[in-house]
């Protein structure tokens, strides 16, 4: 059985992106996708409504569309379900769209949310963000979560969040957005380890592959590193992710005392770097305080990385309790784990990790399956 999805980006970018375009290369169902492209966030989230709202009513109305208001959208084929991210005001854009597509049953993707993200030392959660996820997940049919840990994060402070309101809480709304909830982890690309024996002699190989920003802690990290140098440990570091204009400085001041043990600094600028790098690494490191799922530390491990994370978060649910290599996320812990690593030599005592359950086409047969049965 094959469904005609329209699906409605607002933040292609990112882990957005590769979510969204992992699985429809390799669903057995059409998509119909409109976007918008995955920089300014706050924007997204408050514009996108009305933005594919009027996007999809040029098309169905066959009126043309204003040169700098141009989608790539020429006409709207019928379509059987609406699929979108958090990024979206799913209640406000279901009030402005025509009335065919407020008929499609309705799955929203709960990559993060605003009820529970960090918020930066300099400025307070924005509350109307927060509460649209709620309304998001009230107008949905299916609310999908990118694990376990999310999903019970997200109901838990989405009842404090009512909880607070001075009245009219309502905290059954709640419990129907945990009856509409399923767990639905995104889909990792494989990375095919280096061969047996092919690690080149020398120092360890350690990786950074989180997105440049506050709530993934690379000031825990890079702590952790100037401790391996203060006990004469050697090593090699690579710092992928992705960087923004507002990366915080300790990356720049970090690049400076490196600079003599670093291999690869910014983000890869093509997949086969970035899997080259991954394969020549013996340990992929994690400090977060905030991660829902972590494509990037399981695309790591599938290429052979030892997972170095904290054991909290979603974690163990994603690399299993049994895993060796947890760490408290301080810098001691940190450094003296990657300490013991290097001890071991890198690989040679690596944890056995099966990731497989993550890759792509497992998880497109997986959520198609849930597609078809919303579209019955």
């Amino acid at each position: 059985m094959s469904c005609r999805i329209l699906a409605l980006n607002a933040f292609h970018g990112g882990s957005h992106r590769a979510f969204l375009d992992g699985w429809s290369l390799r669903s057995r169902h059409t998509f119909q996708t409109l976007t918008l492209p995955g920089t300014k966030w706050k924007w997204r989230a408050r514009h996108s409504a009305v933005w594919f709202s009027e996007q999809i009513r040029q098309a169905t109305d066959q009126r043309p569309a204003l040169p700098d208001q141009a989608s790539g959208l020429a006409d709207v084929h019928p379509a059987e379900v609406l699929f979108c991210t958090d990024m979206l005001n799913l209640a406000e854009f279901l009030g402005l769209c025509p009335e065919p597509i407020r008929r499609l049953p309705r799955v929203v993707y709960f990559h993060e949310n605003q009820l529970t993200y960090p918020s930066r030392a300099d400025g307070d959660r924005d509350l109307h963000l927060a509460y649209s996820n709620i309304t998001t997940a009230l107008a949905a049919d299916a609310v999908w979560f990118n694990s376990e840990y999310h999903r019970r994060e997200f109901l838990a402070a989405a009842r404090e969040f009512l909880r607070r309101m001075p009245d009219r809480r309502q905290p059954e709304l709640i419990d129907r957005i945990e009856r509409n909830s399923e767990i639905q982890p995104p889909g990792i690309s494989r990375i095919a380890p280096r061969s047996e024996g092919g690690r080149e002699h020398g120092p360890l190989r350690i990786v950074w592959v989180s997105r440049w920003e506050h709530d993934k802690r690379p000031d825990i990290f890079f702590a952790a590193l100037r401790l391996l140098i203060d006990r004469g440990i050697d090593f090699r570091v690579s710092v992928l992710g992705e960087s923004y204009r507002t990366s915080p400085v300790c990356f720049a001041d970090s690049r400076e005392w490196l600079r003599d043990r670093v291999d690869h600094w910014g983000y890869a600028e093509t997949r086969a770097e970035y899997e080259a790098i991954l394969r020549a690494s013996d340990v992929v490191v994690s400090t977060a305080e905030h991660e829902f799922f972590g494509i990037a530390i399981l695309e790591a491990t599938s290429a052979g990385c030892v997972p170095l994370v904290p054991r909290a978060l979603a974690y163990p649910e994603t690399l299993g309790t049994g895993h060796r290599w947890f760490h408290d996320n301080s810098p001691d812990d940190v450094a003296g784990q990657l300490e013991r690593i290097a001890a071991h030599g890198g690989l040679s005592d690596q944890p056995n990790v099966d990731v497989s359950r993550f890759e792509w086409e497992r998880r497109a047969r997986e959520m198609d399956a849930r597609i078809e049965f919303l579209c019955q």
